[in-house]
């Protein structure tokens, strides 16, 4: 499993947040479901995404786009859009004036739909994902506020199934929708990553090197082996002192410090979504006991693994139906 693969399987939708809106110009529309990533596309037309913390991005018919983060962003006909957006999307089936109200019958034009005319000749659609947790953070900070990946007005066949799965109501919709939501997400980066706009991360660019990328494949695919430099450089063929240069130069960091940074991300996610002890989930991660990891635990996360489960439980029973504008 390469390092992409690695962090993408940890950013899964389960409940995709889909919404198509229909619009006339001029028009403004401001999402604020507060999910840390999101997928912009249109189906038809074009439009801006203005992050407000970032410069706006043009998005023409069959682009798309991520916005990370969750603060709100506007999405509009213009790159200067009016201070009220015609409704705030706080999620698939609720949108709200501005200031909160309920909106008026006319803008909701169906499932999962808002807008301001069926026949409008704007068609946006929106995908969003509730990702947590210290492997999905790798991913997250190796991206822009908003990237997007150009399609030259062609939608492409996922796009268009995900328009016609928007509109039905069948028995097992969310689990496709989710299914079509990674797809997108998965094509989208992957294309992202690979345009010299992306200044991709050095784990990435490592990828392709058959020394720095194998040892990657290695460390993502077994980390509870006990690596050492000289391990991972009779795995990768290479000496010991030419695989730690080539492996520092090409991922940015030295290995076995990346070792302990990918061990430390997954015990964080297996303290925070599993009933594991800590014992068993420092073996898990490649420790010999809890008391390694809870000292590593604490060098790098500045807290231990007990506290972290209980703050993360905490936050999680916290979280409720947001809806800012």
């Amino acid at each position: 499993m390469d390092a992409l693969t690695s962090l993408l399987h940890e950013v899964r939708s389960d409940g995709a947040l889909f919404s198509r809106n229909i619009l006339v110009p001029p028009w403004s529309v401001r999402f604020a479901d507060g999910t840390s990533l999101t997928l912009v596309t249109m189906l038809r037309g074009d439009g801006w995404v203005v992050p407000g913390d970032a410069a706006p991005v043009a998005l023409g018919a069959g682009d798309v786009a991520v916005v990370v983060g969750a603060e709100p962003f506007t999405i509009a006909d213009t790159a200067d859009p009016p201070a009220s957006p015609l409704y705030v999307v706080h999620g698939p089936d609720l949108c709200t004036t501005a200031d909160g109200a309920e909106i008026s019958d006319e803008l909701v034009l169906g499932l999962r739909t808002c807008g301001n005319s069926l026949d409008g000749p704007t068609v946006l659609l929106t995908g969003s994902y509730r990702v947590g947790g210290r492997v999905s953070e790798r991913l997250l900070s190796a991206l822009p506020r908003v990237l997007a990946v150009r399609h030259d007005g062609r939608p492409g066949p996922v796009l268009d199934l995900a328009a016609t799965e928007i509109e039905r109501n069948a028995p097992g919709q969310q689990a496709v929708l989710d299914r079509l939501l990674d797809l997108l997400l998965l094509s989208t980066l992957r294309e992202w990553f690979t345009r010299p706009e992306a200044a991709s991360p050095g784990w990435y660019q490592a990828l392709g090197d058959p020394v720095a990328g194998k040892a990657l494949r290695l460390i993502h695919d077994r980390p509870a082996r006990p690596w050492t430099v000289a391990a991972l450089a009779e795995e990768t063929g290479v000496s010991r002192a030419t695989f730690a240069r080539r492996f520092s130069d090409l991922v940015g960091q030295p290995p076995m410090a990346y070792l302990t940074d990918w061990r430390l991300a997954l015990a964080a996610d297996l303290l925070a979504r599993t009933d594991a002890t800590v014992e068993s989930i420092a073996r898990q991660v490649g420790y010999r006991s809890a008391f390694g990891l809870s000292v590593a635990f604490h060098r790098v996360y500045g807290t231990r693994p007990g506290h972290h489960r209980t703050s993360t439980a905490r936050a999680t029973a916290g979280v409720g139906d947001d809806r800012r504008g």
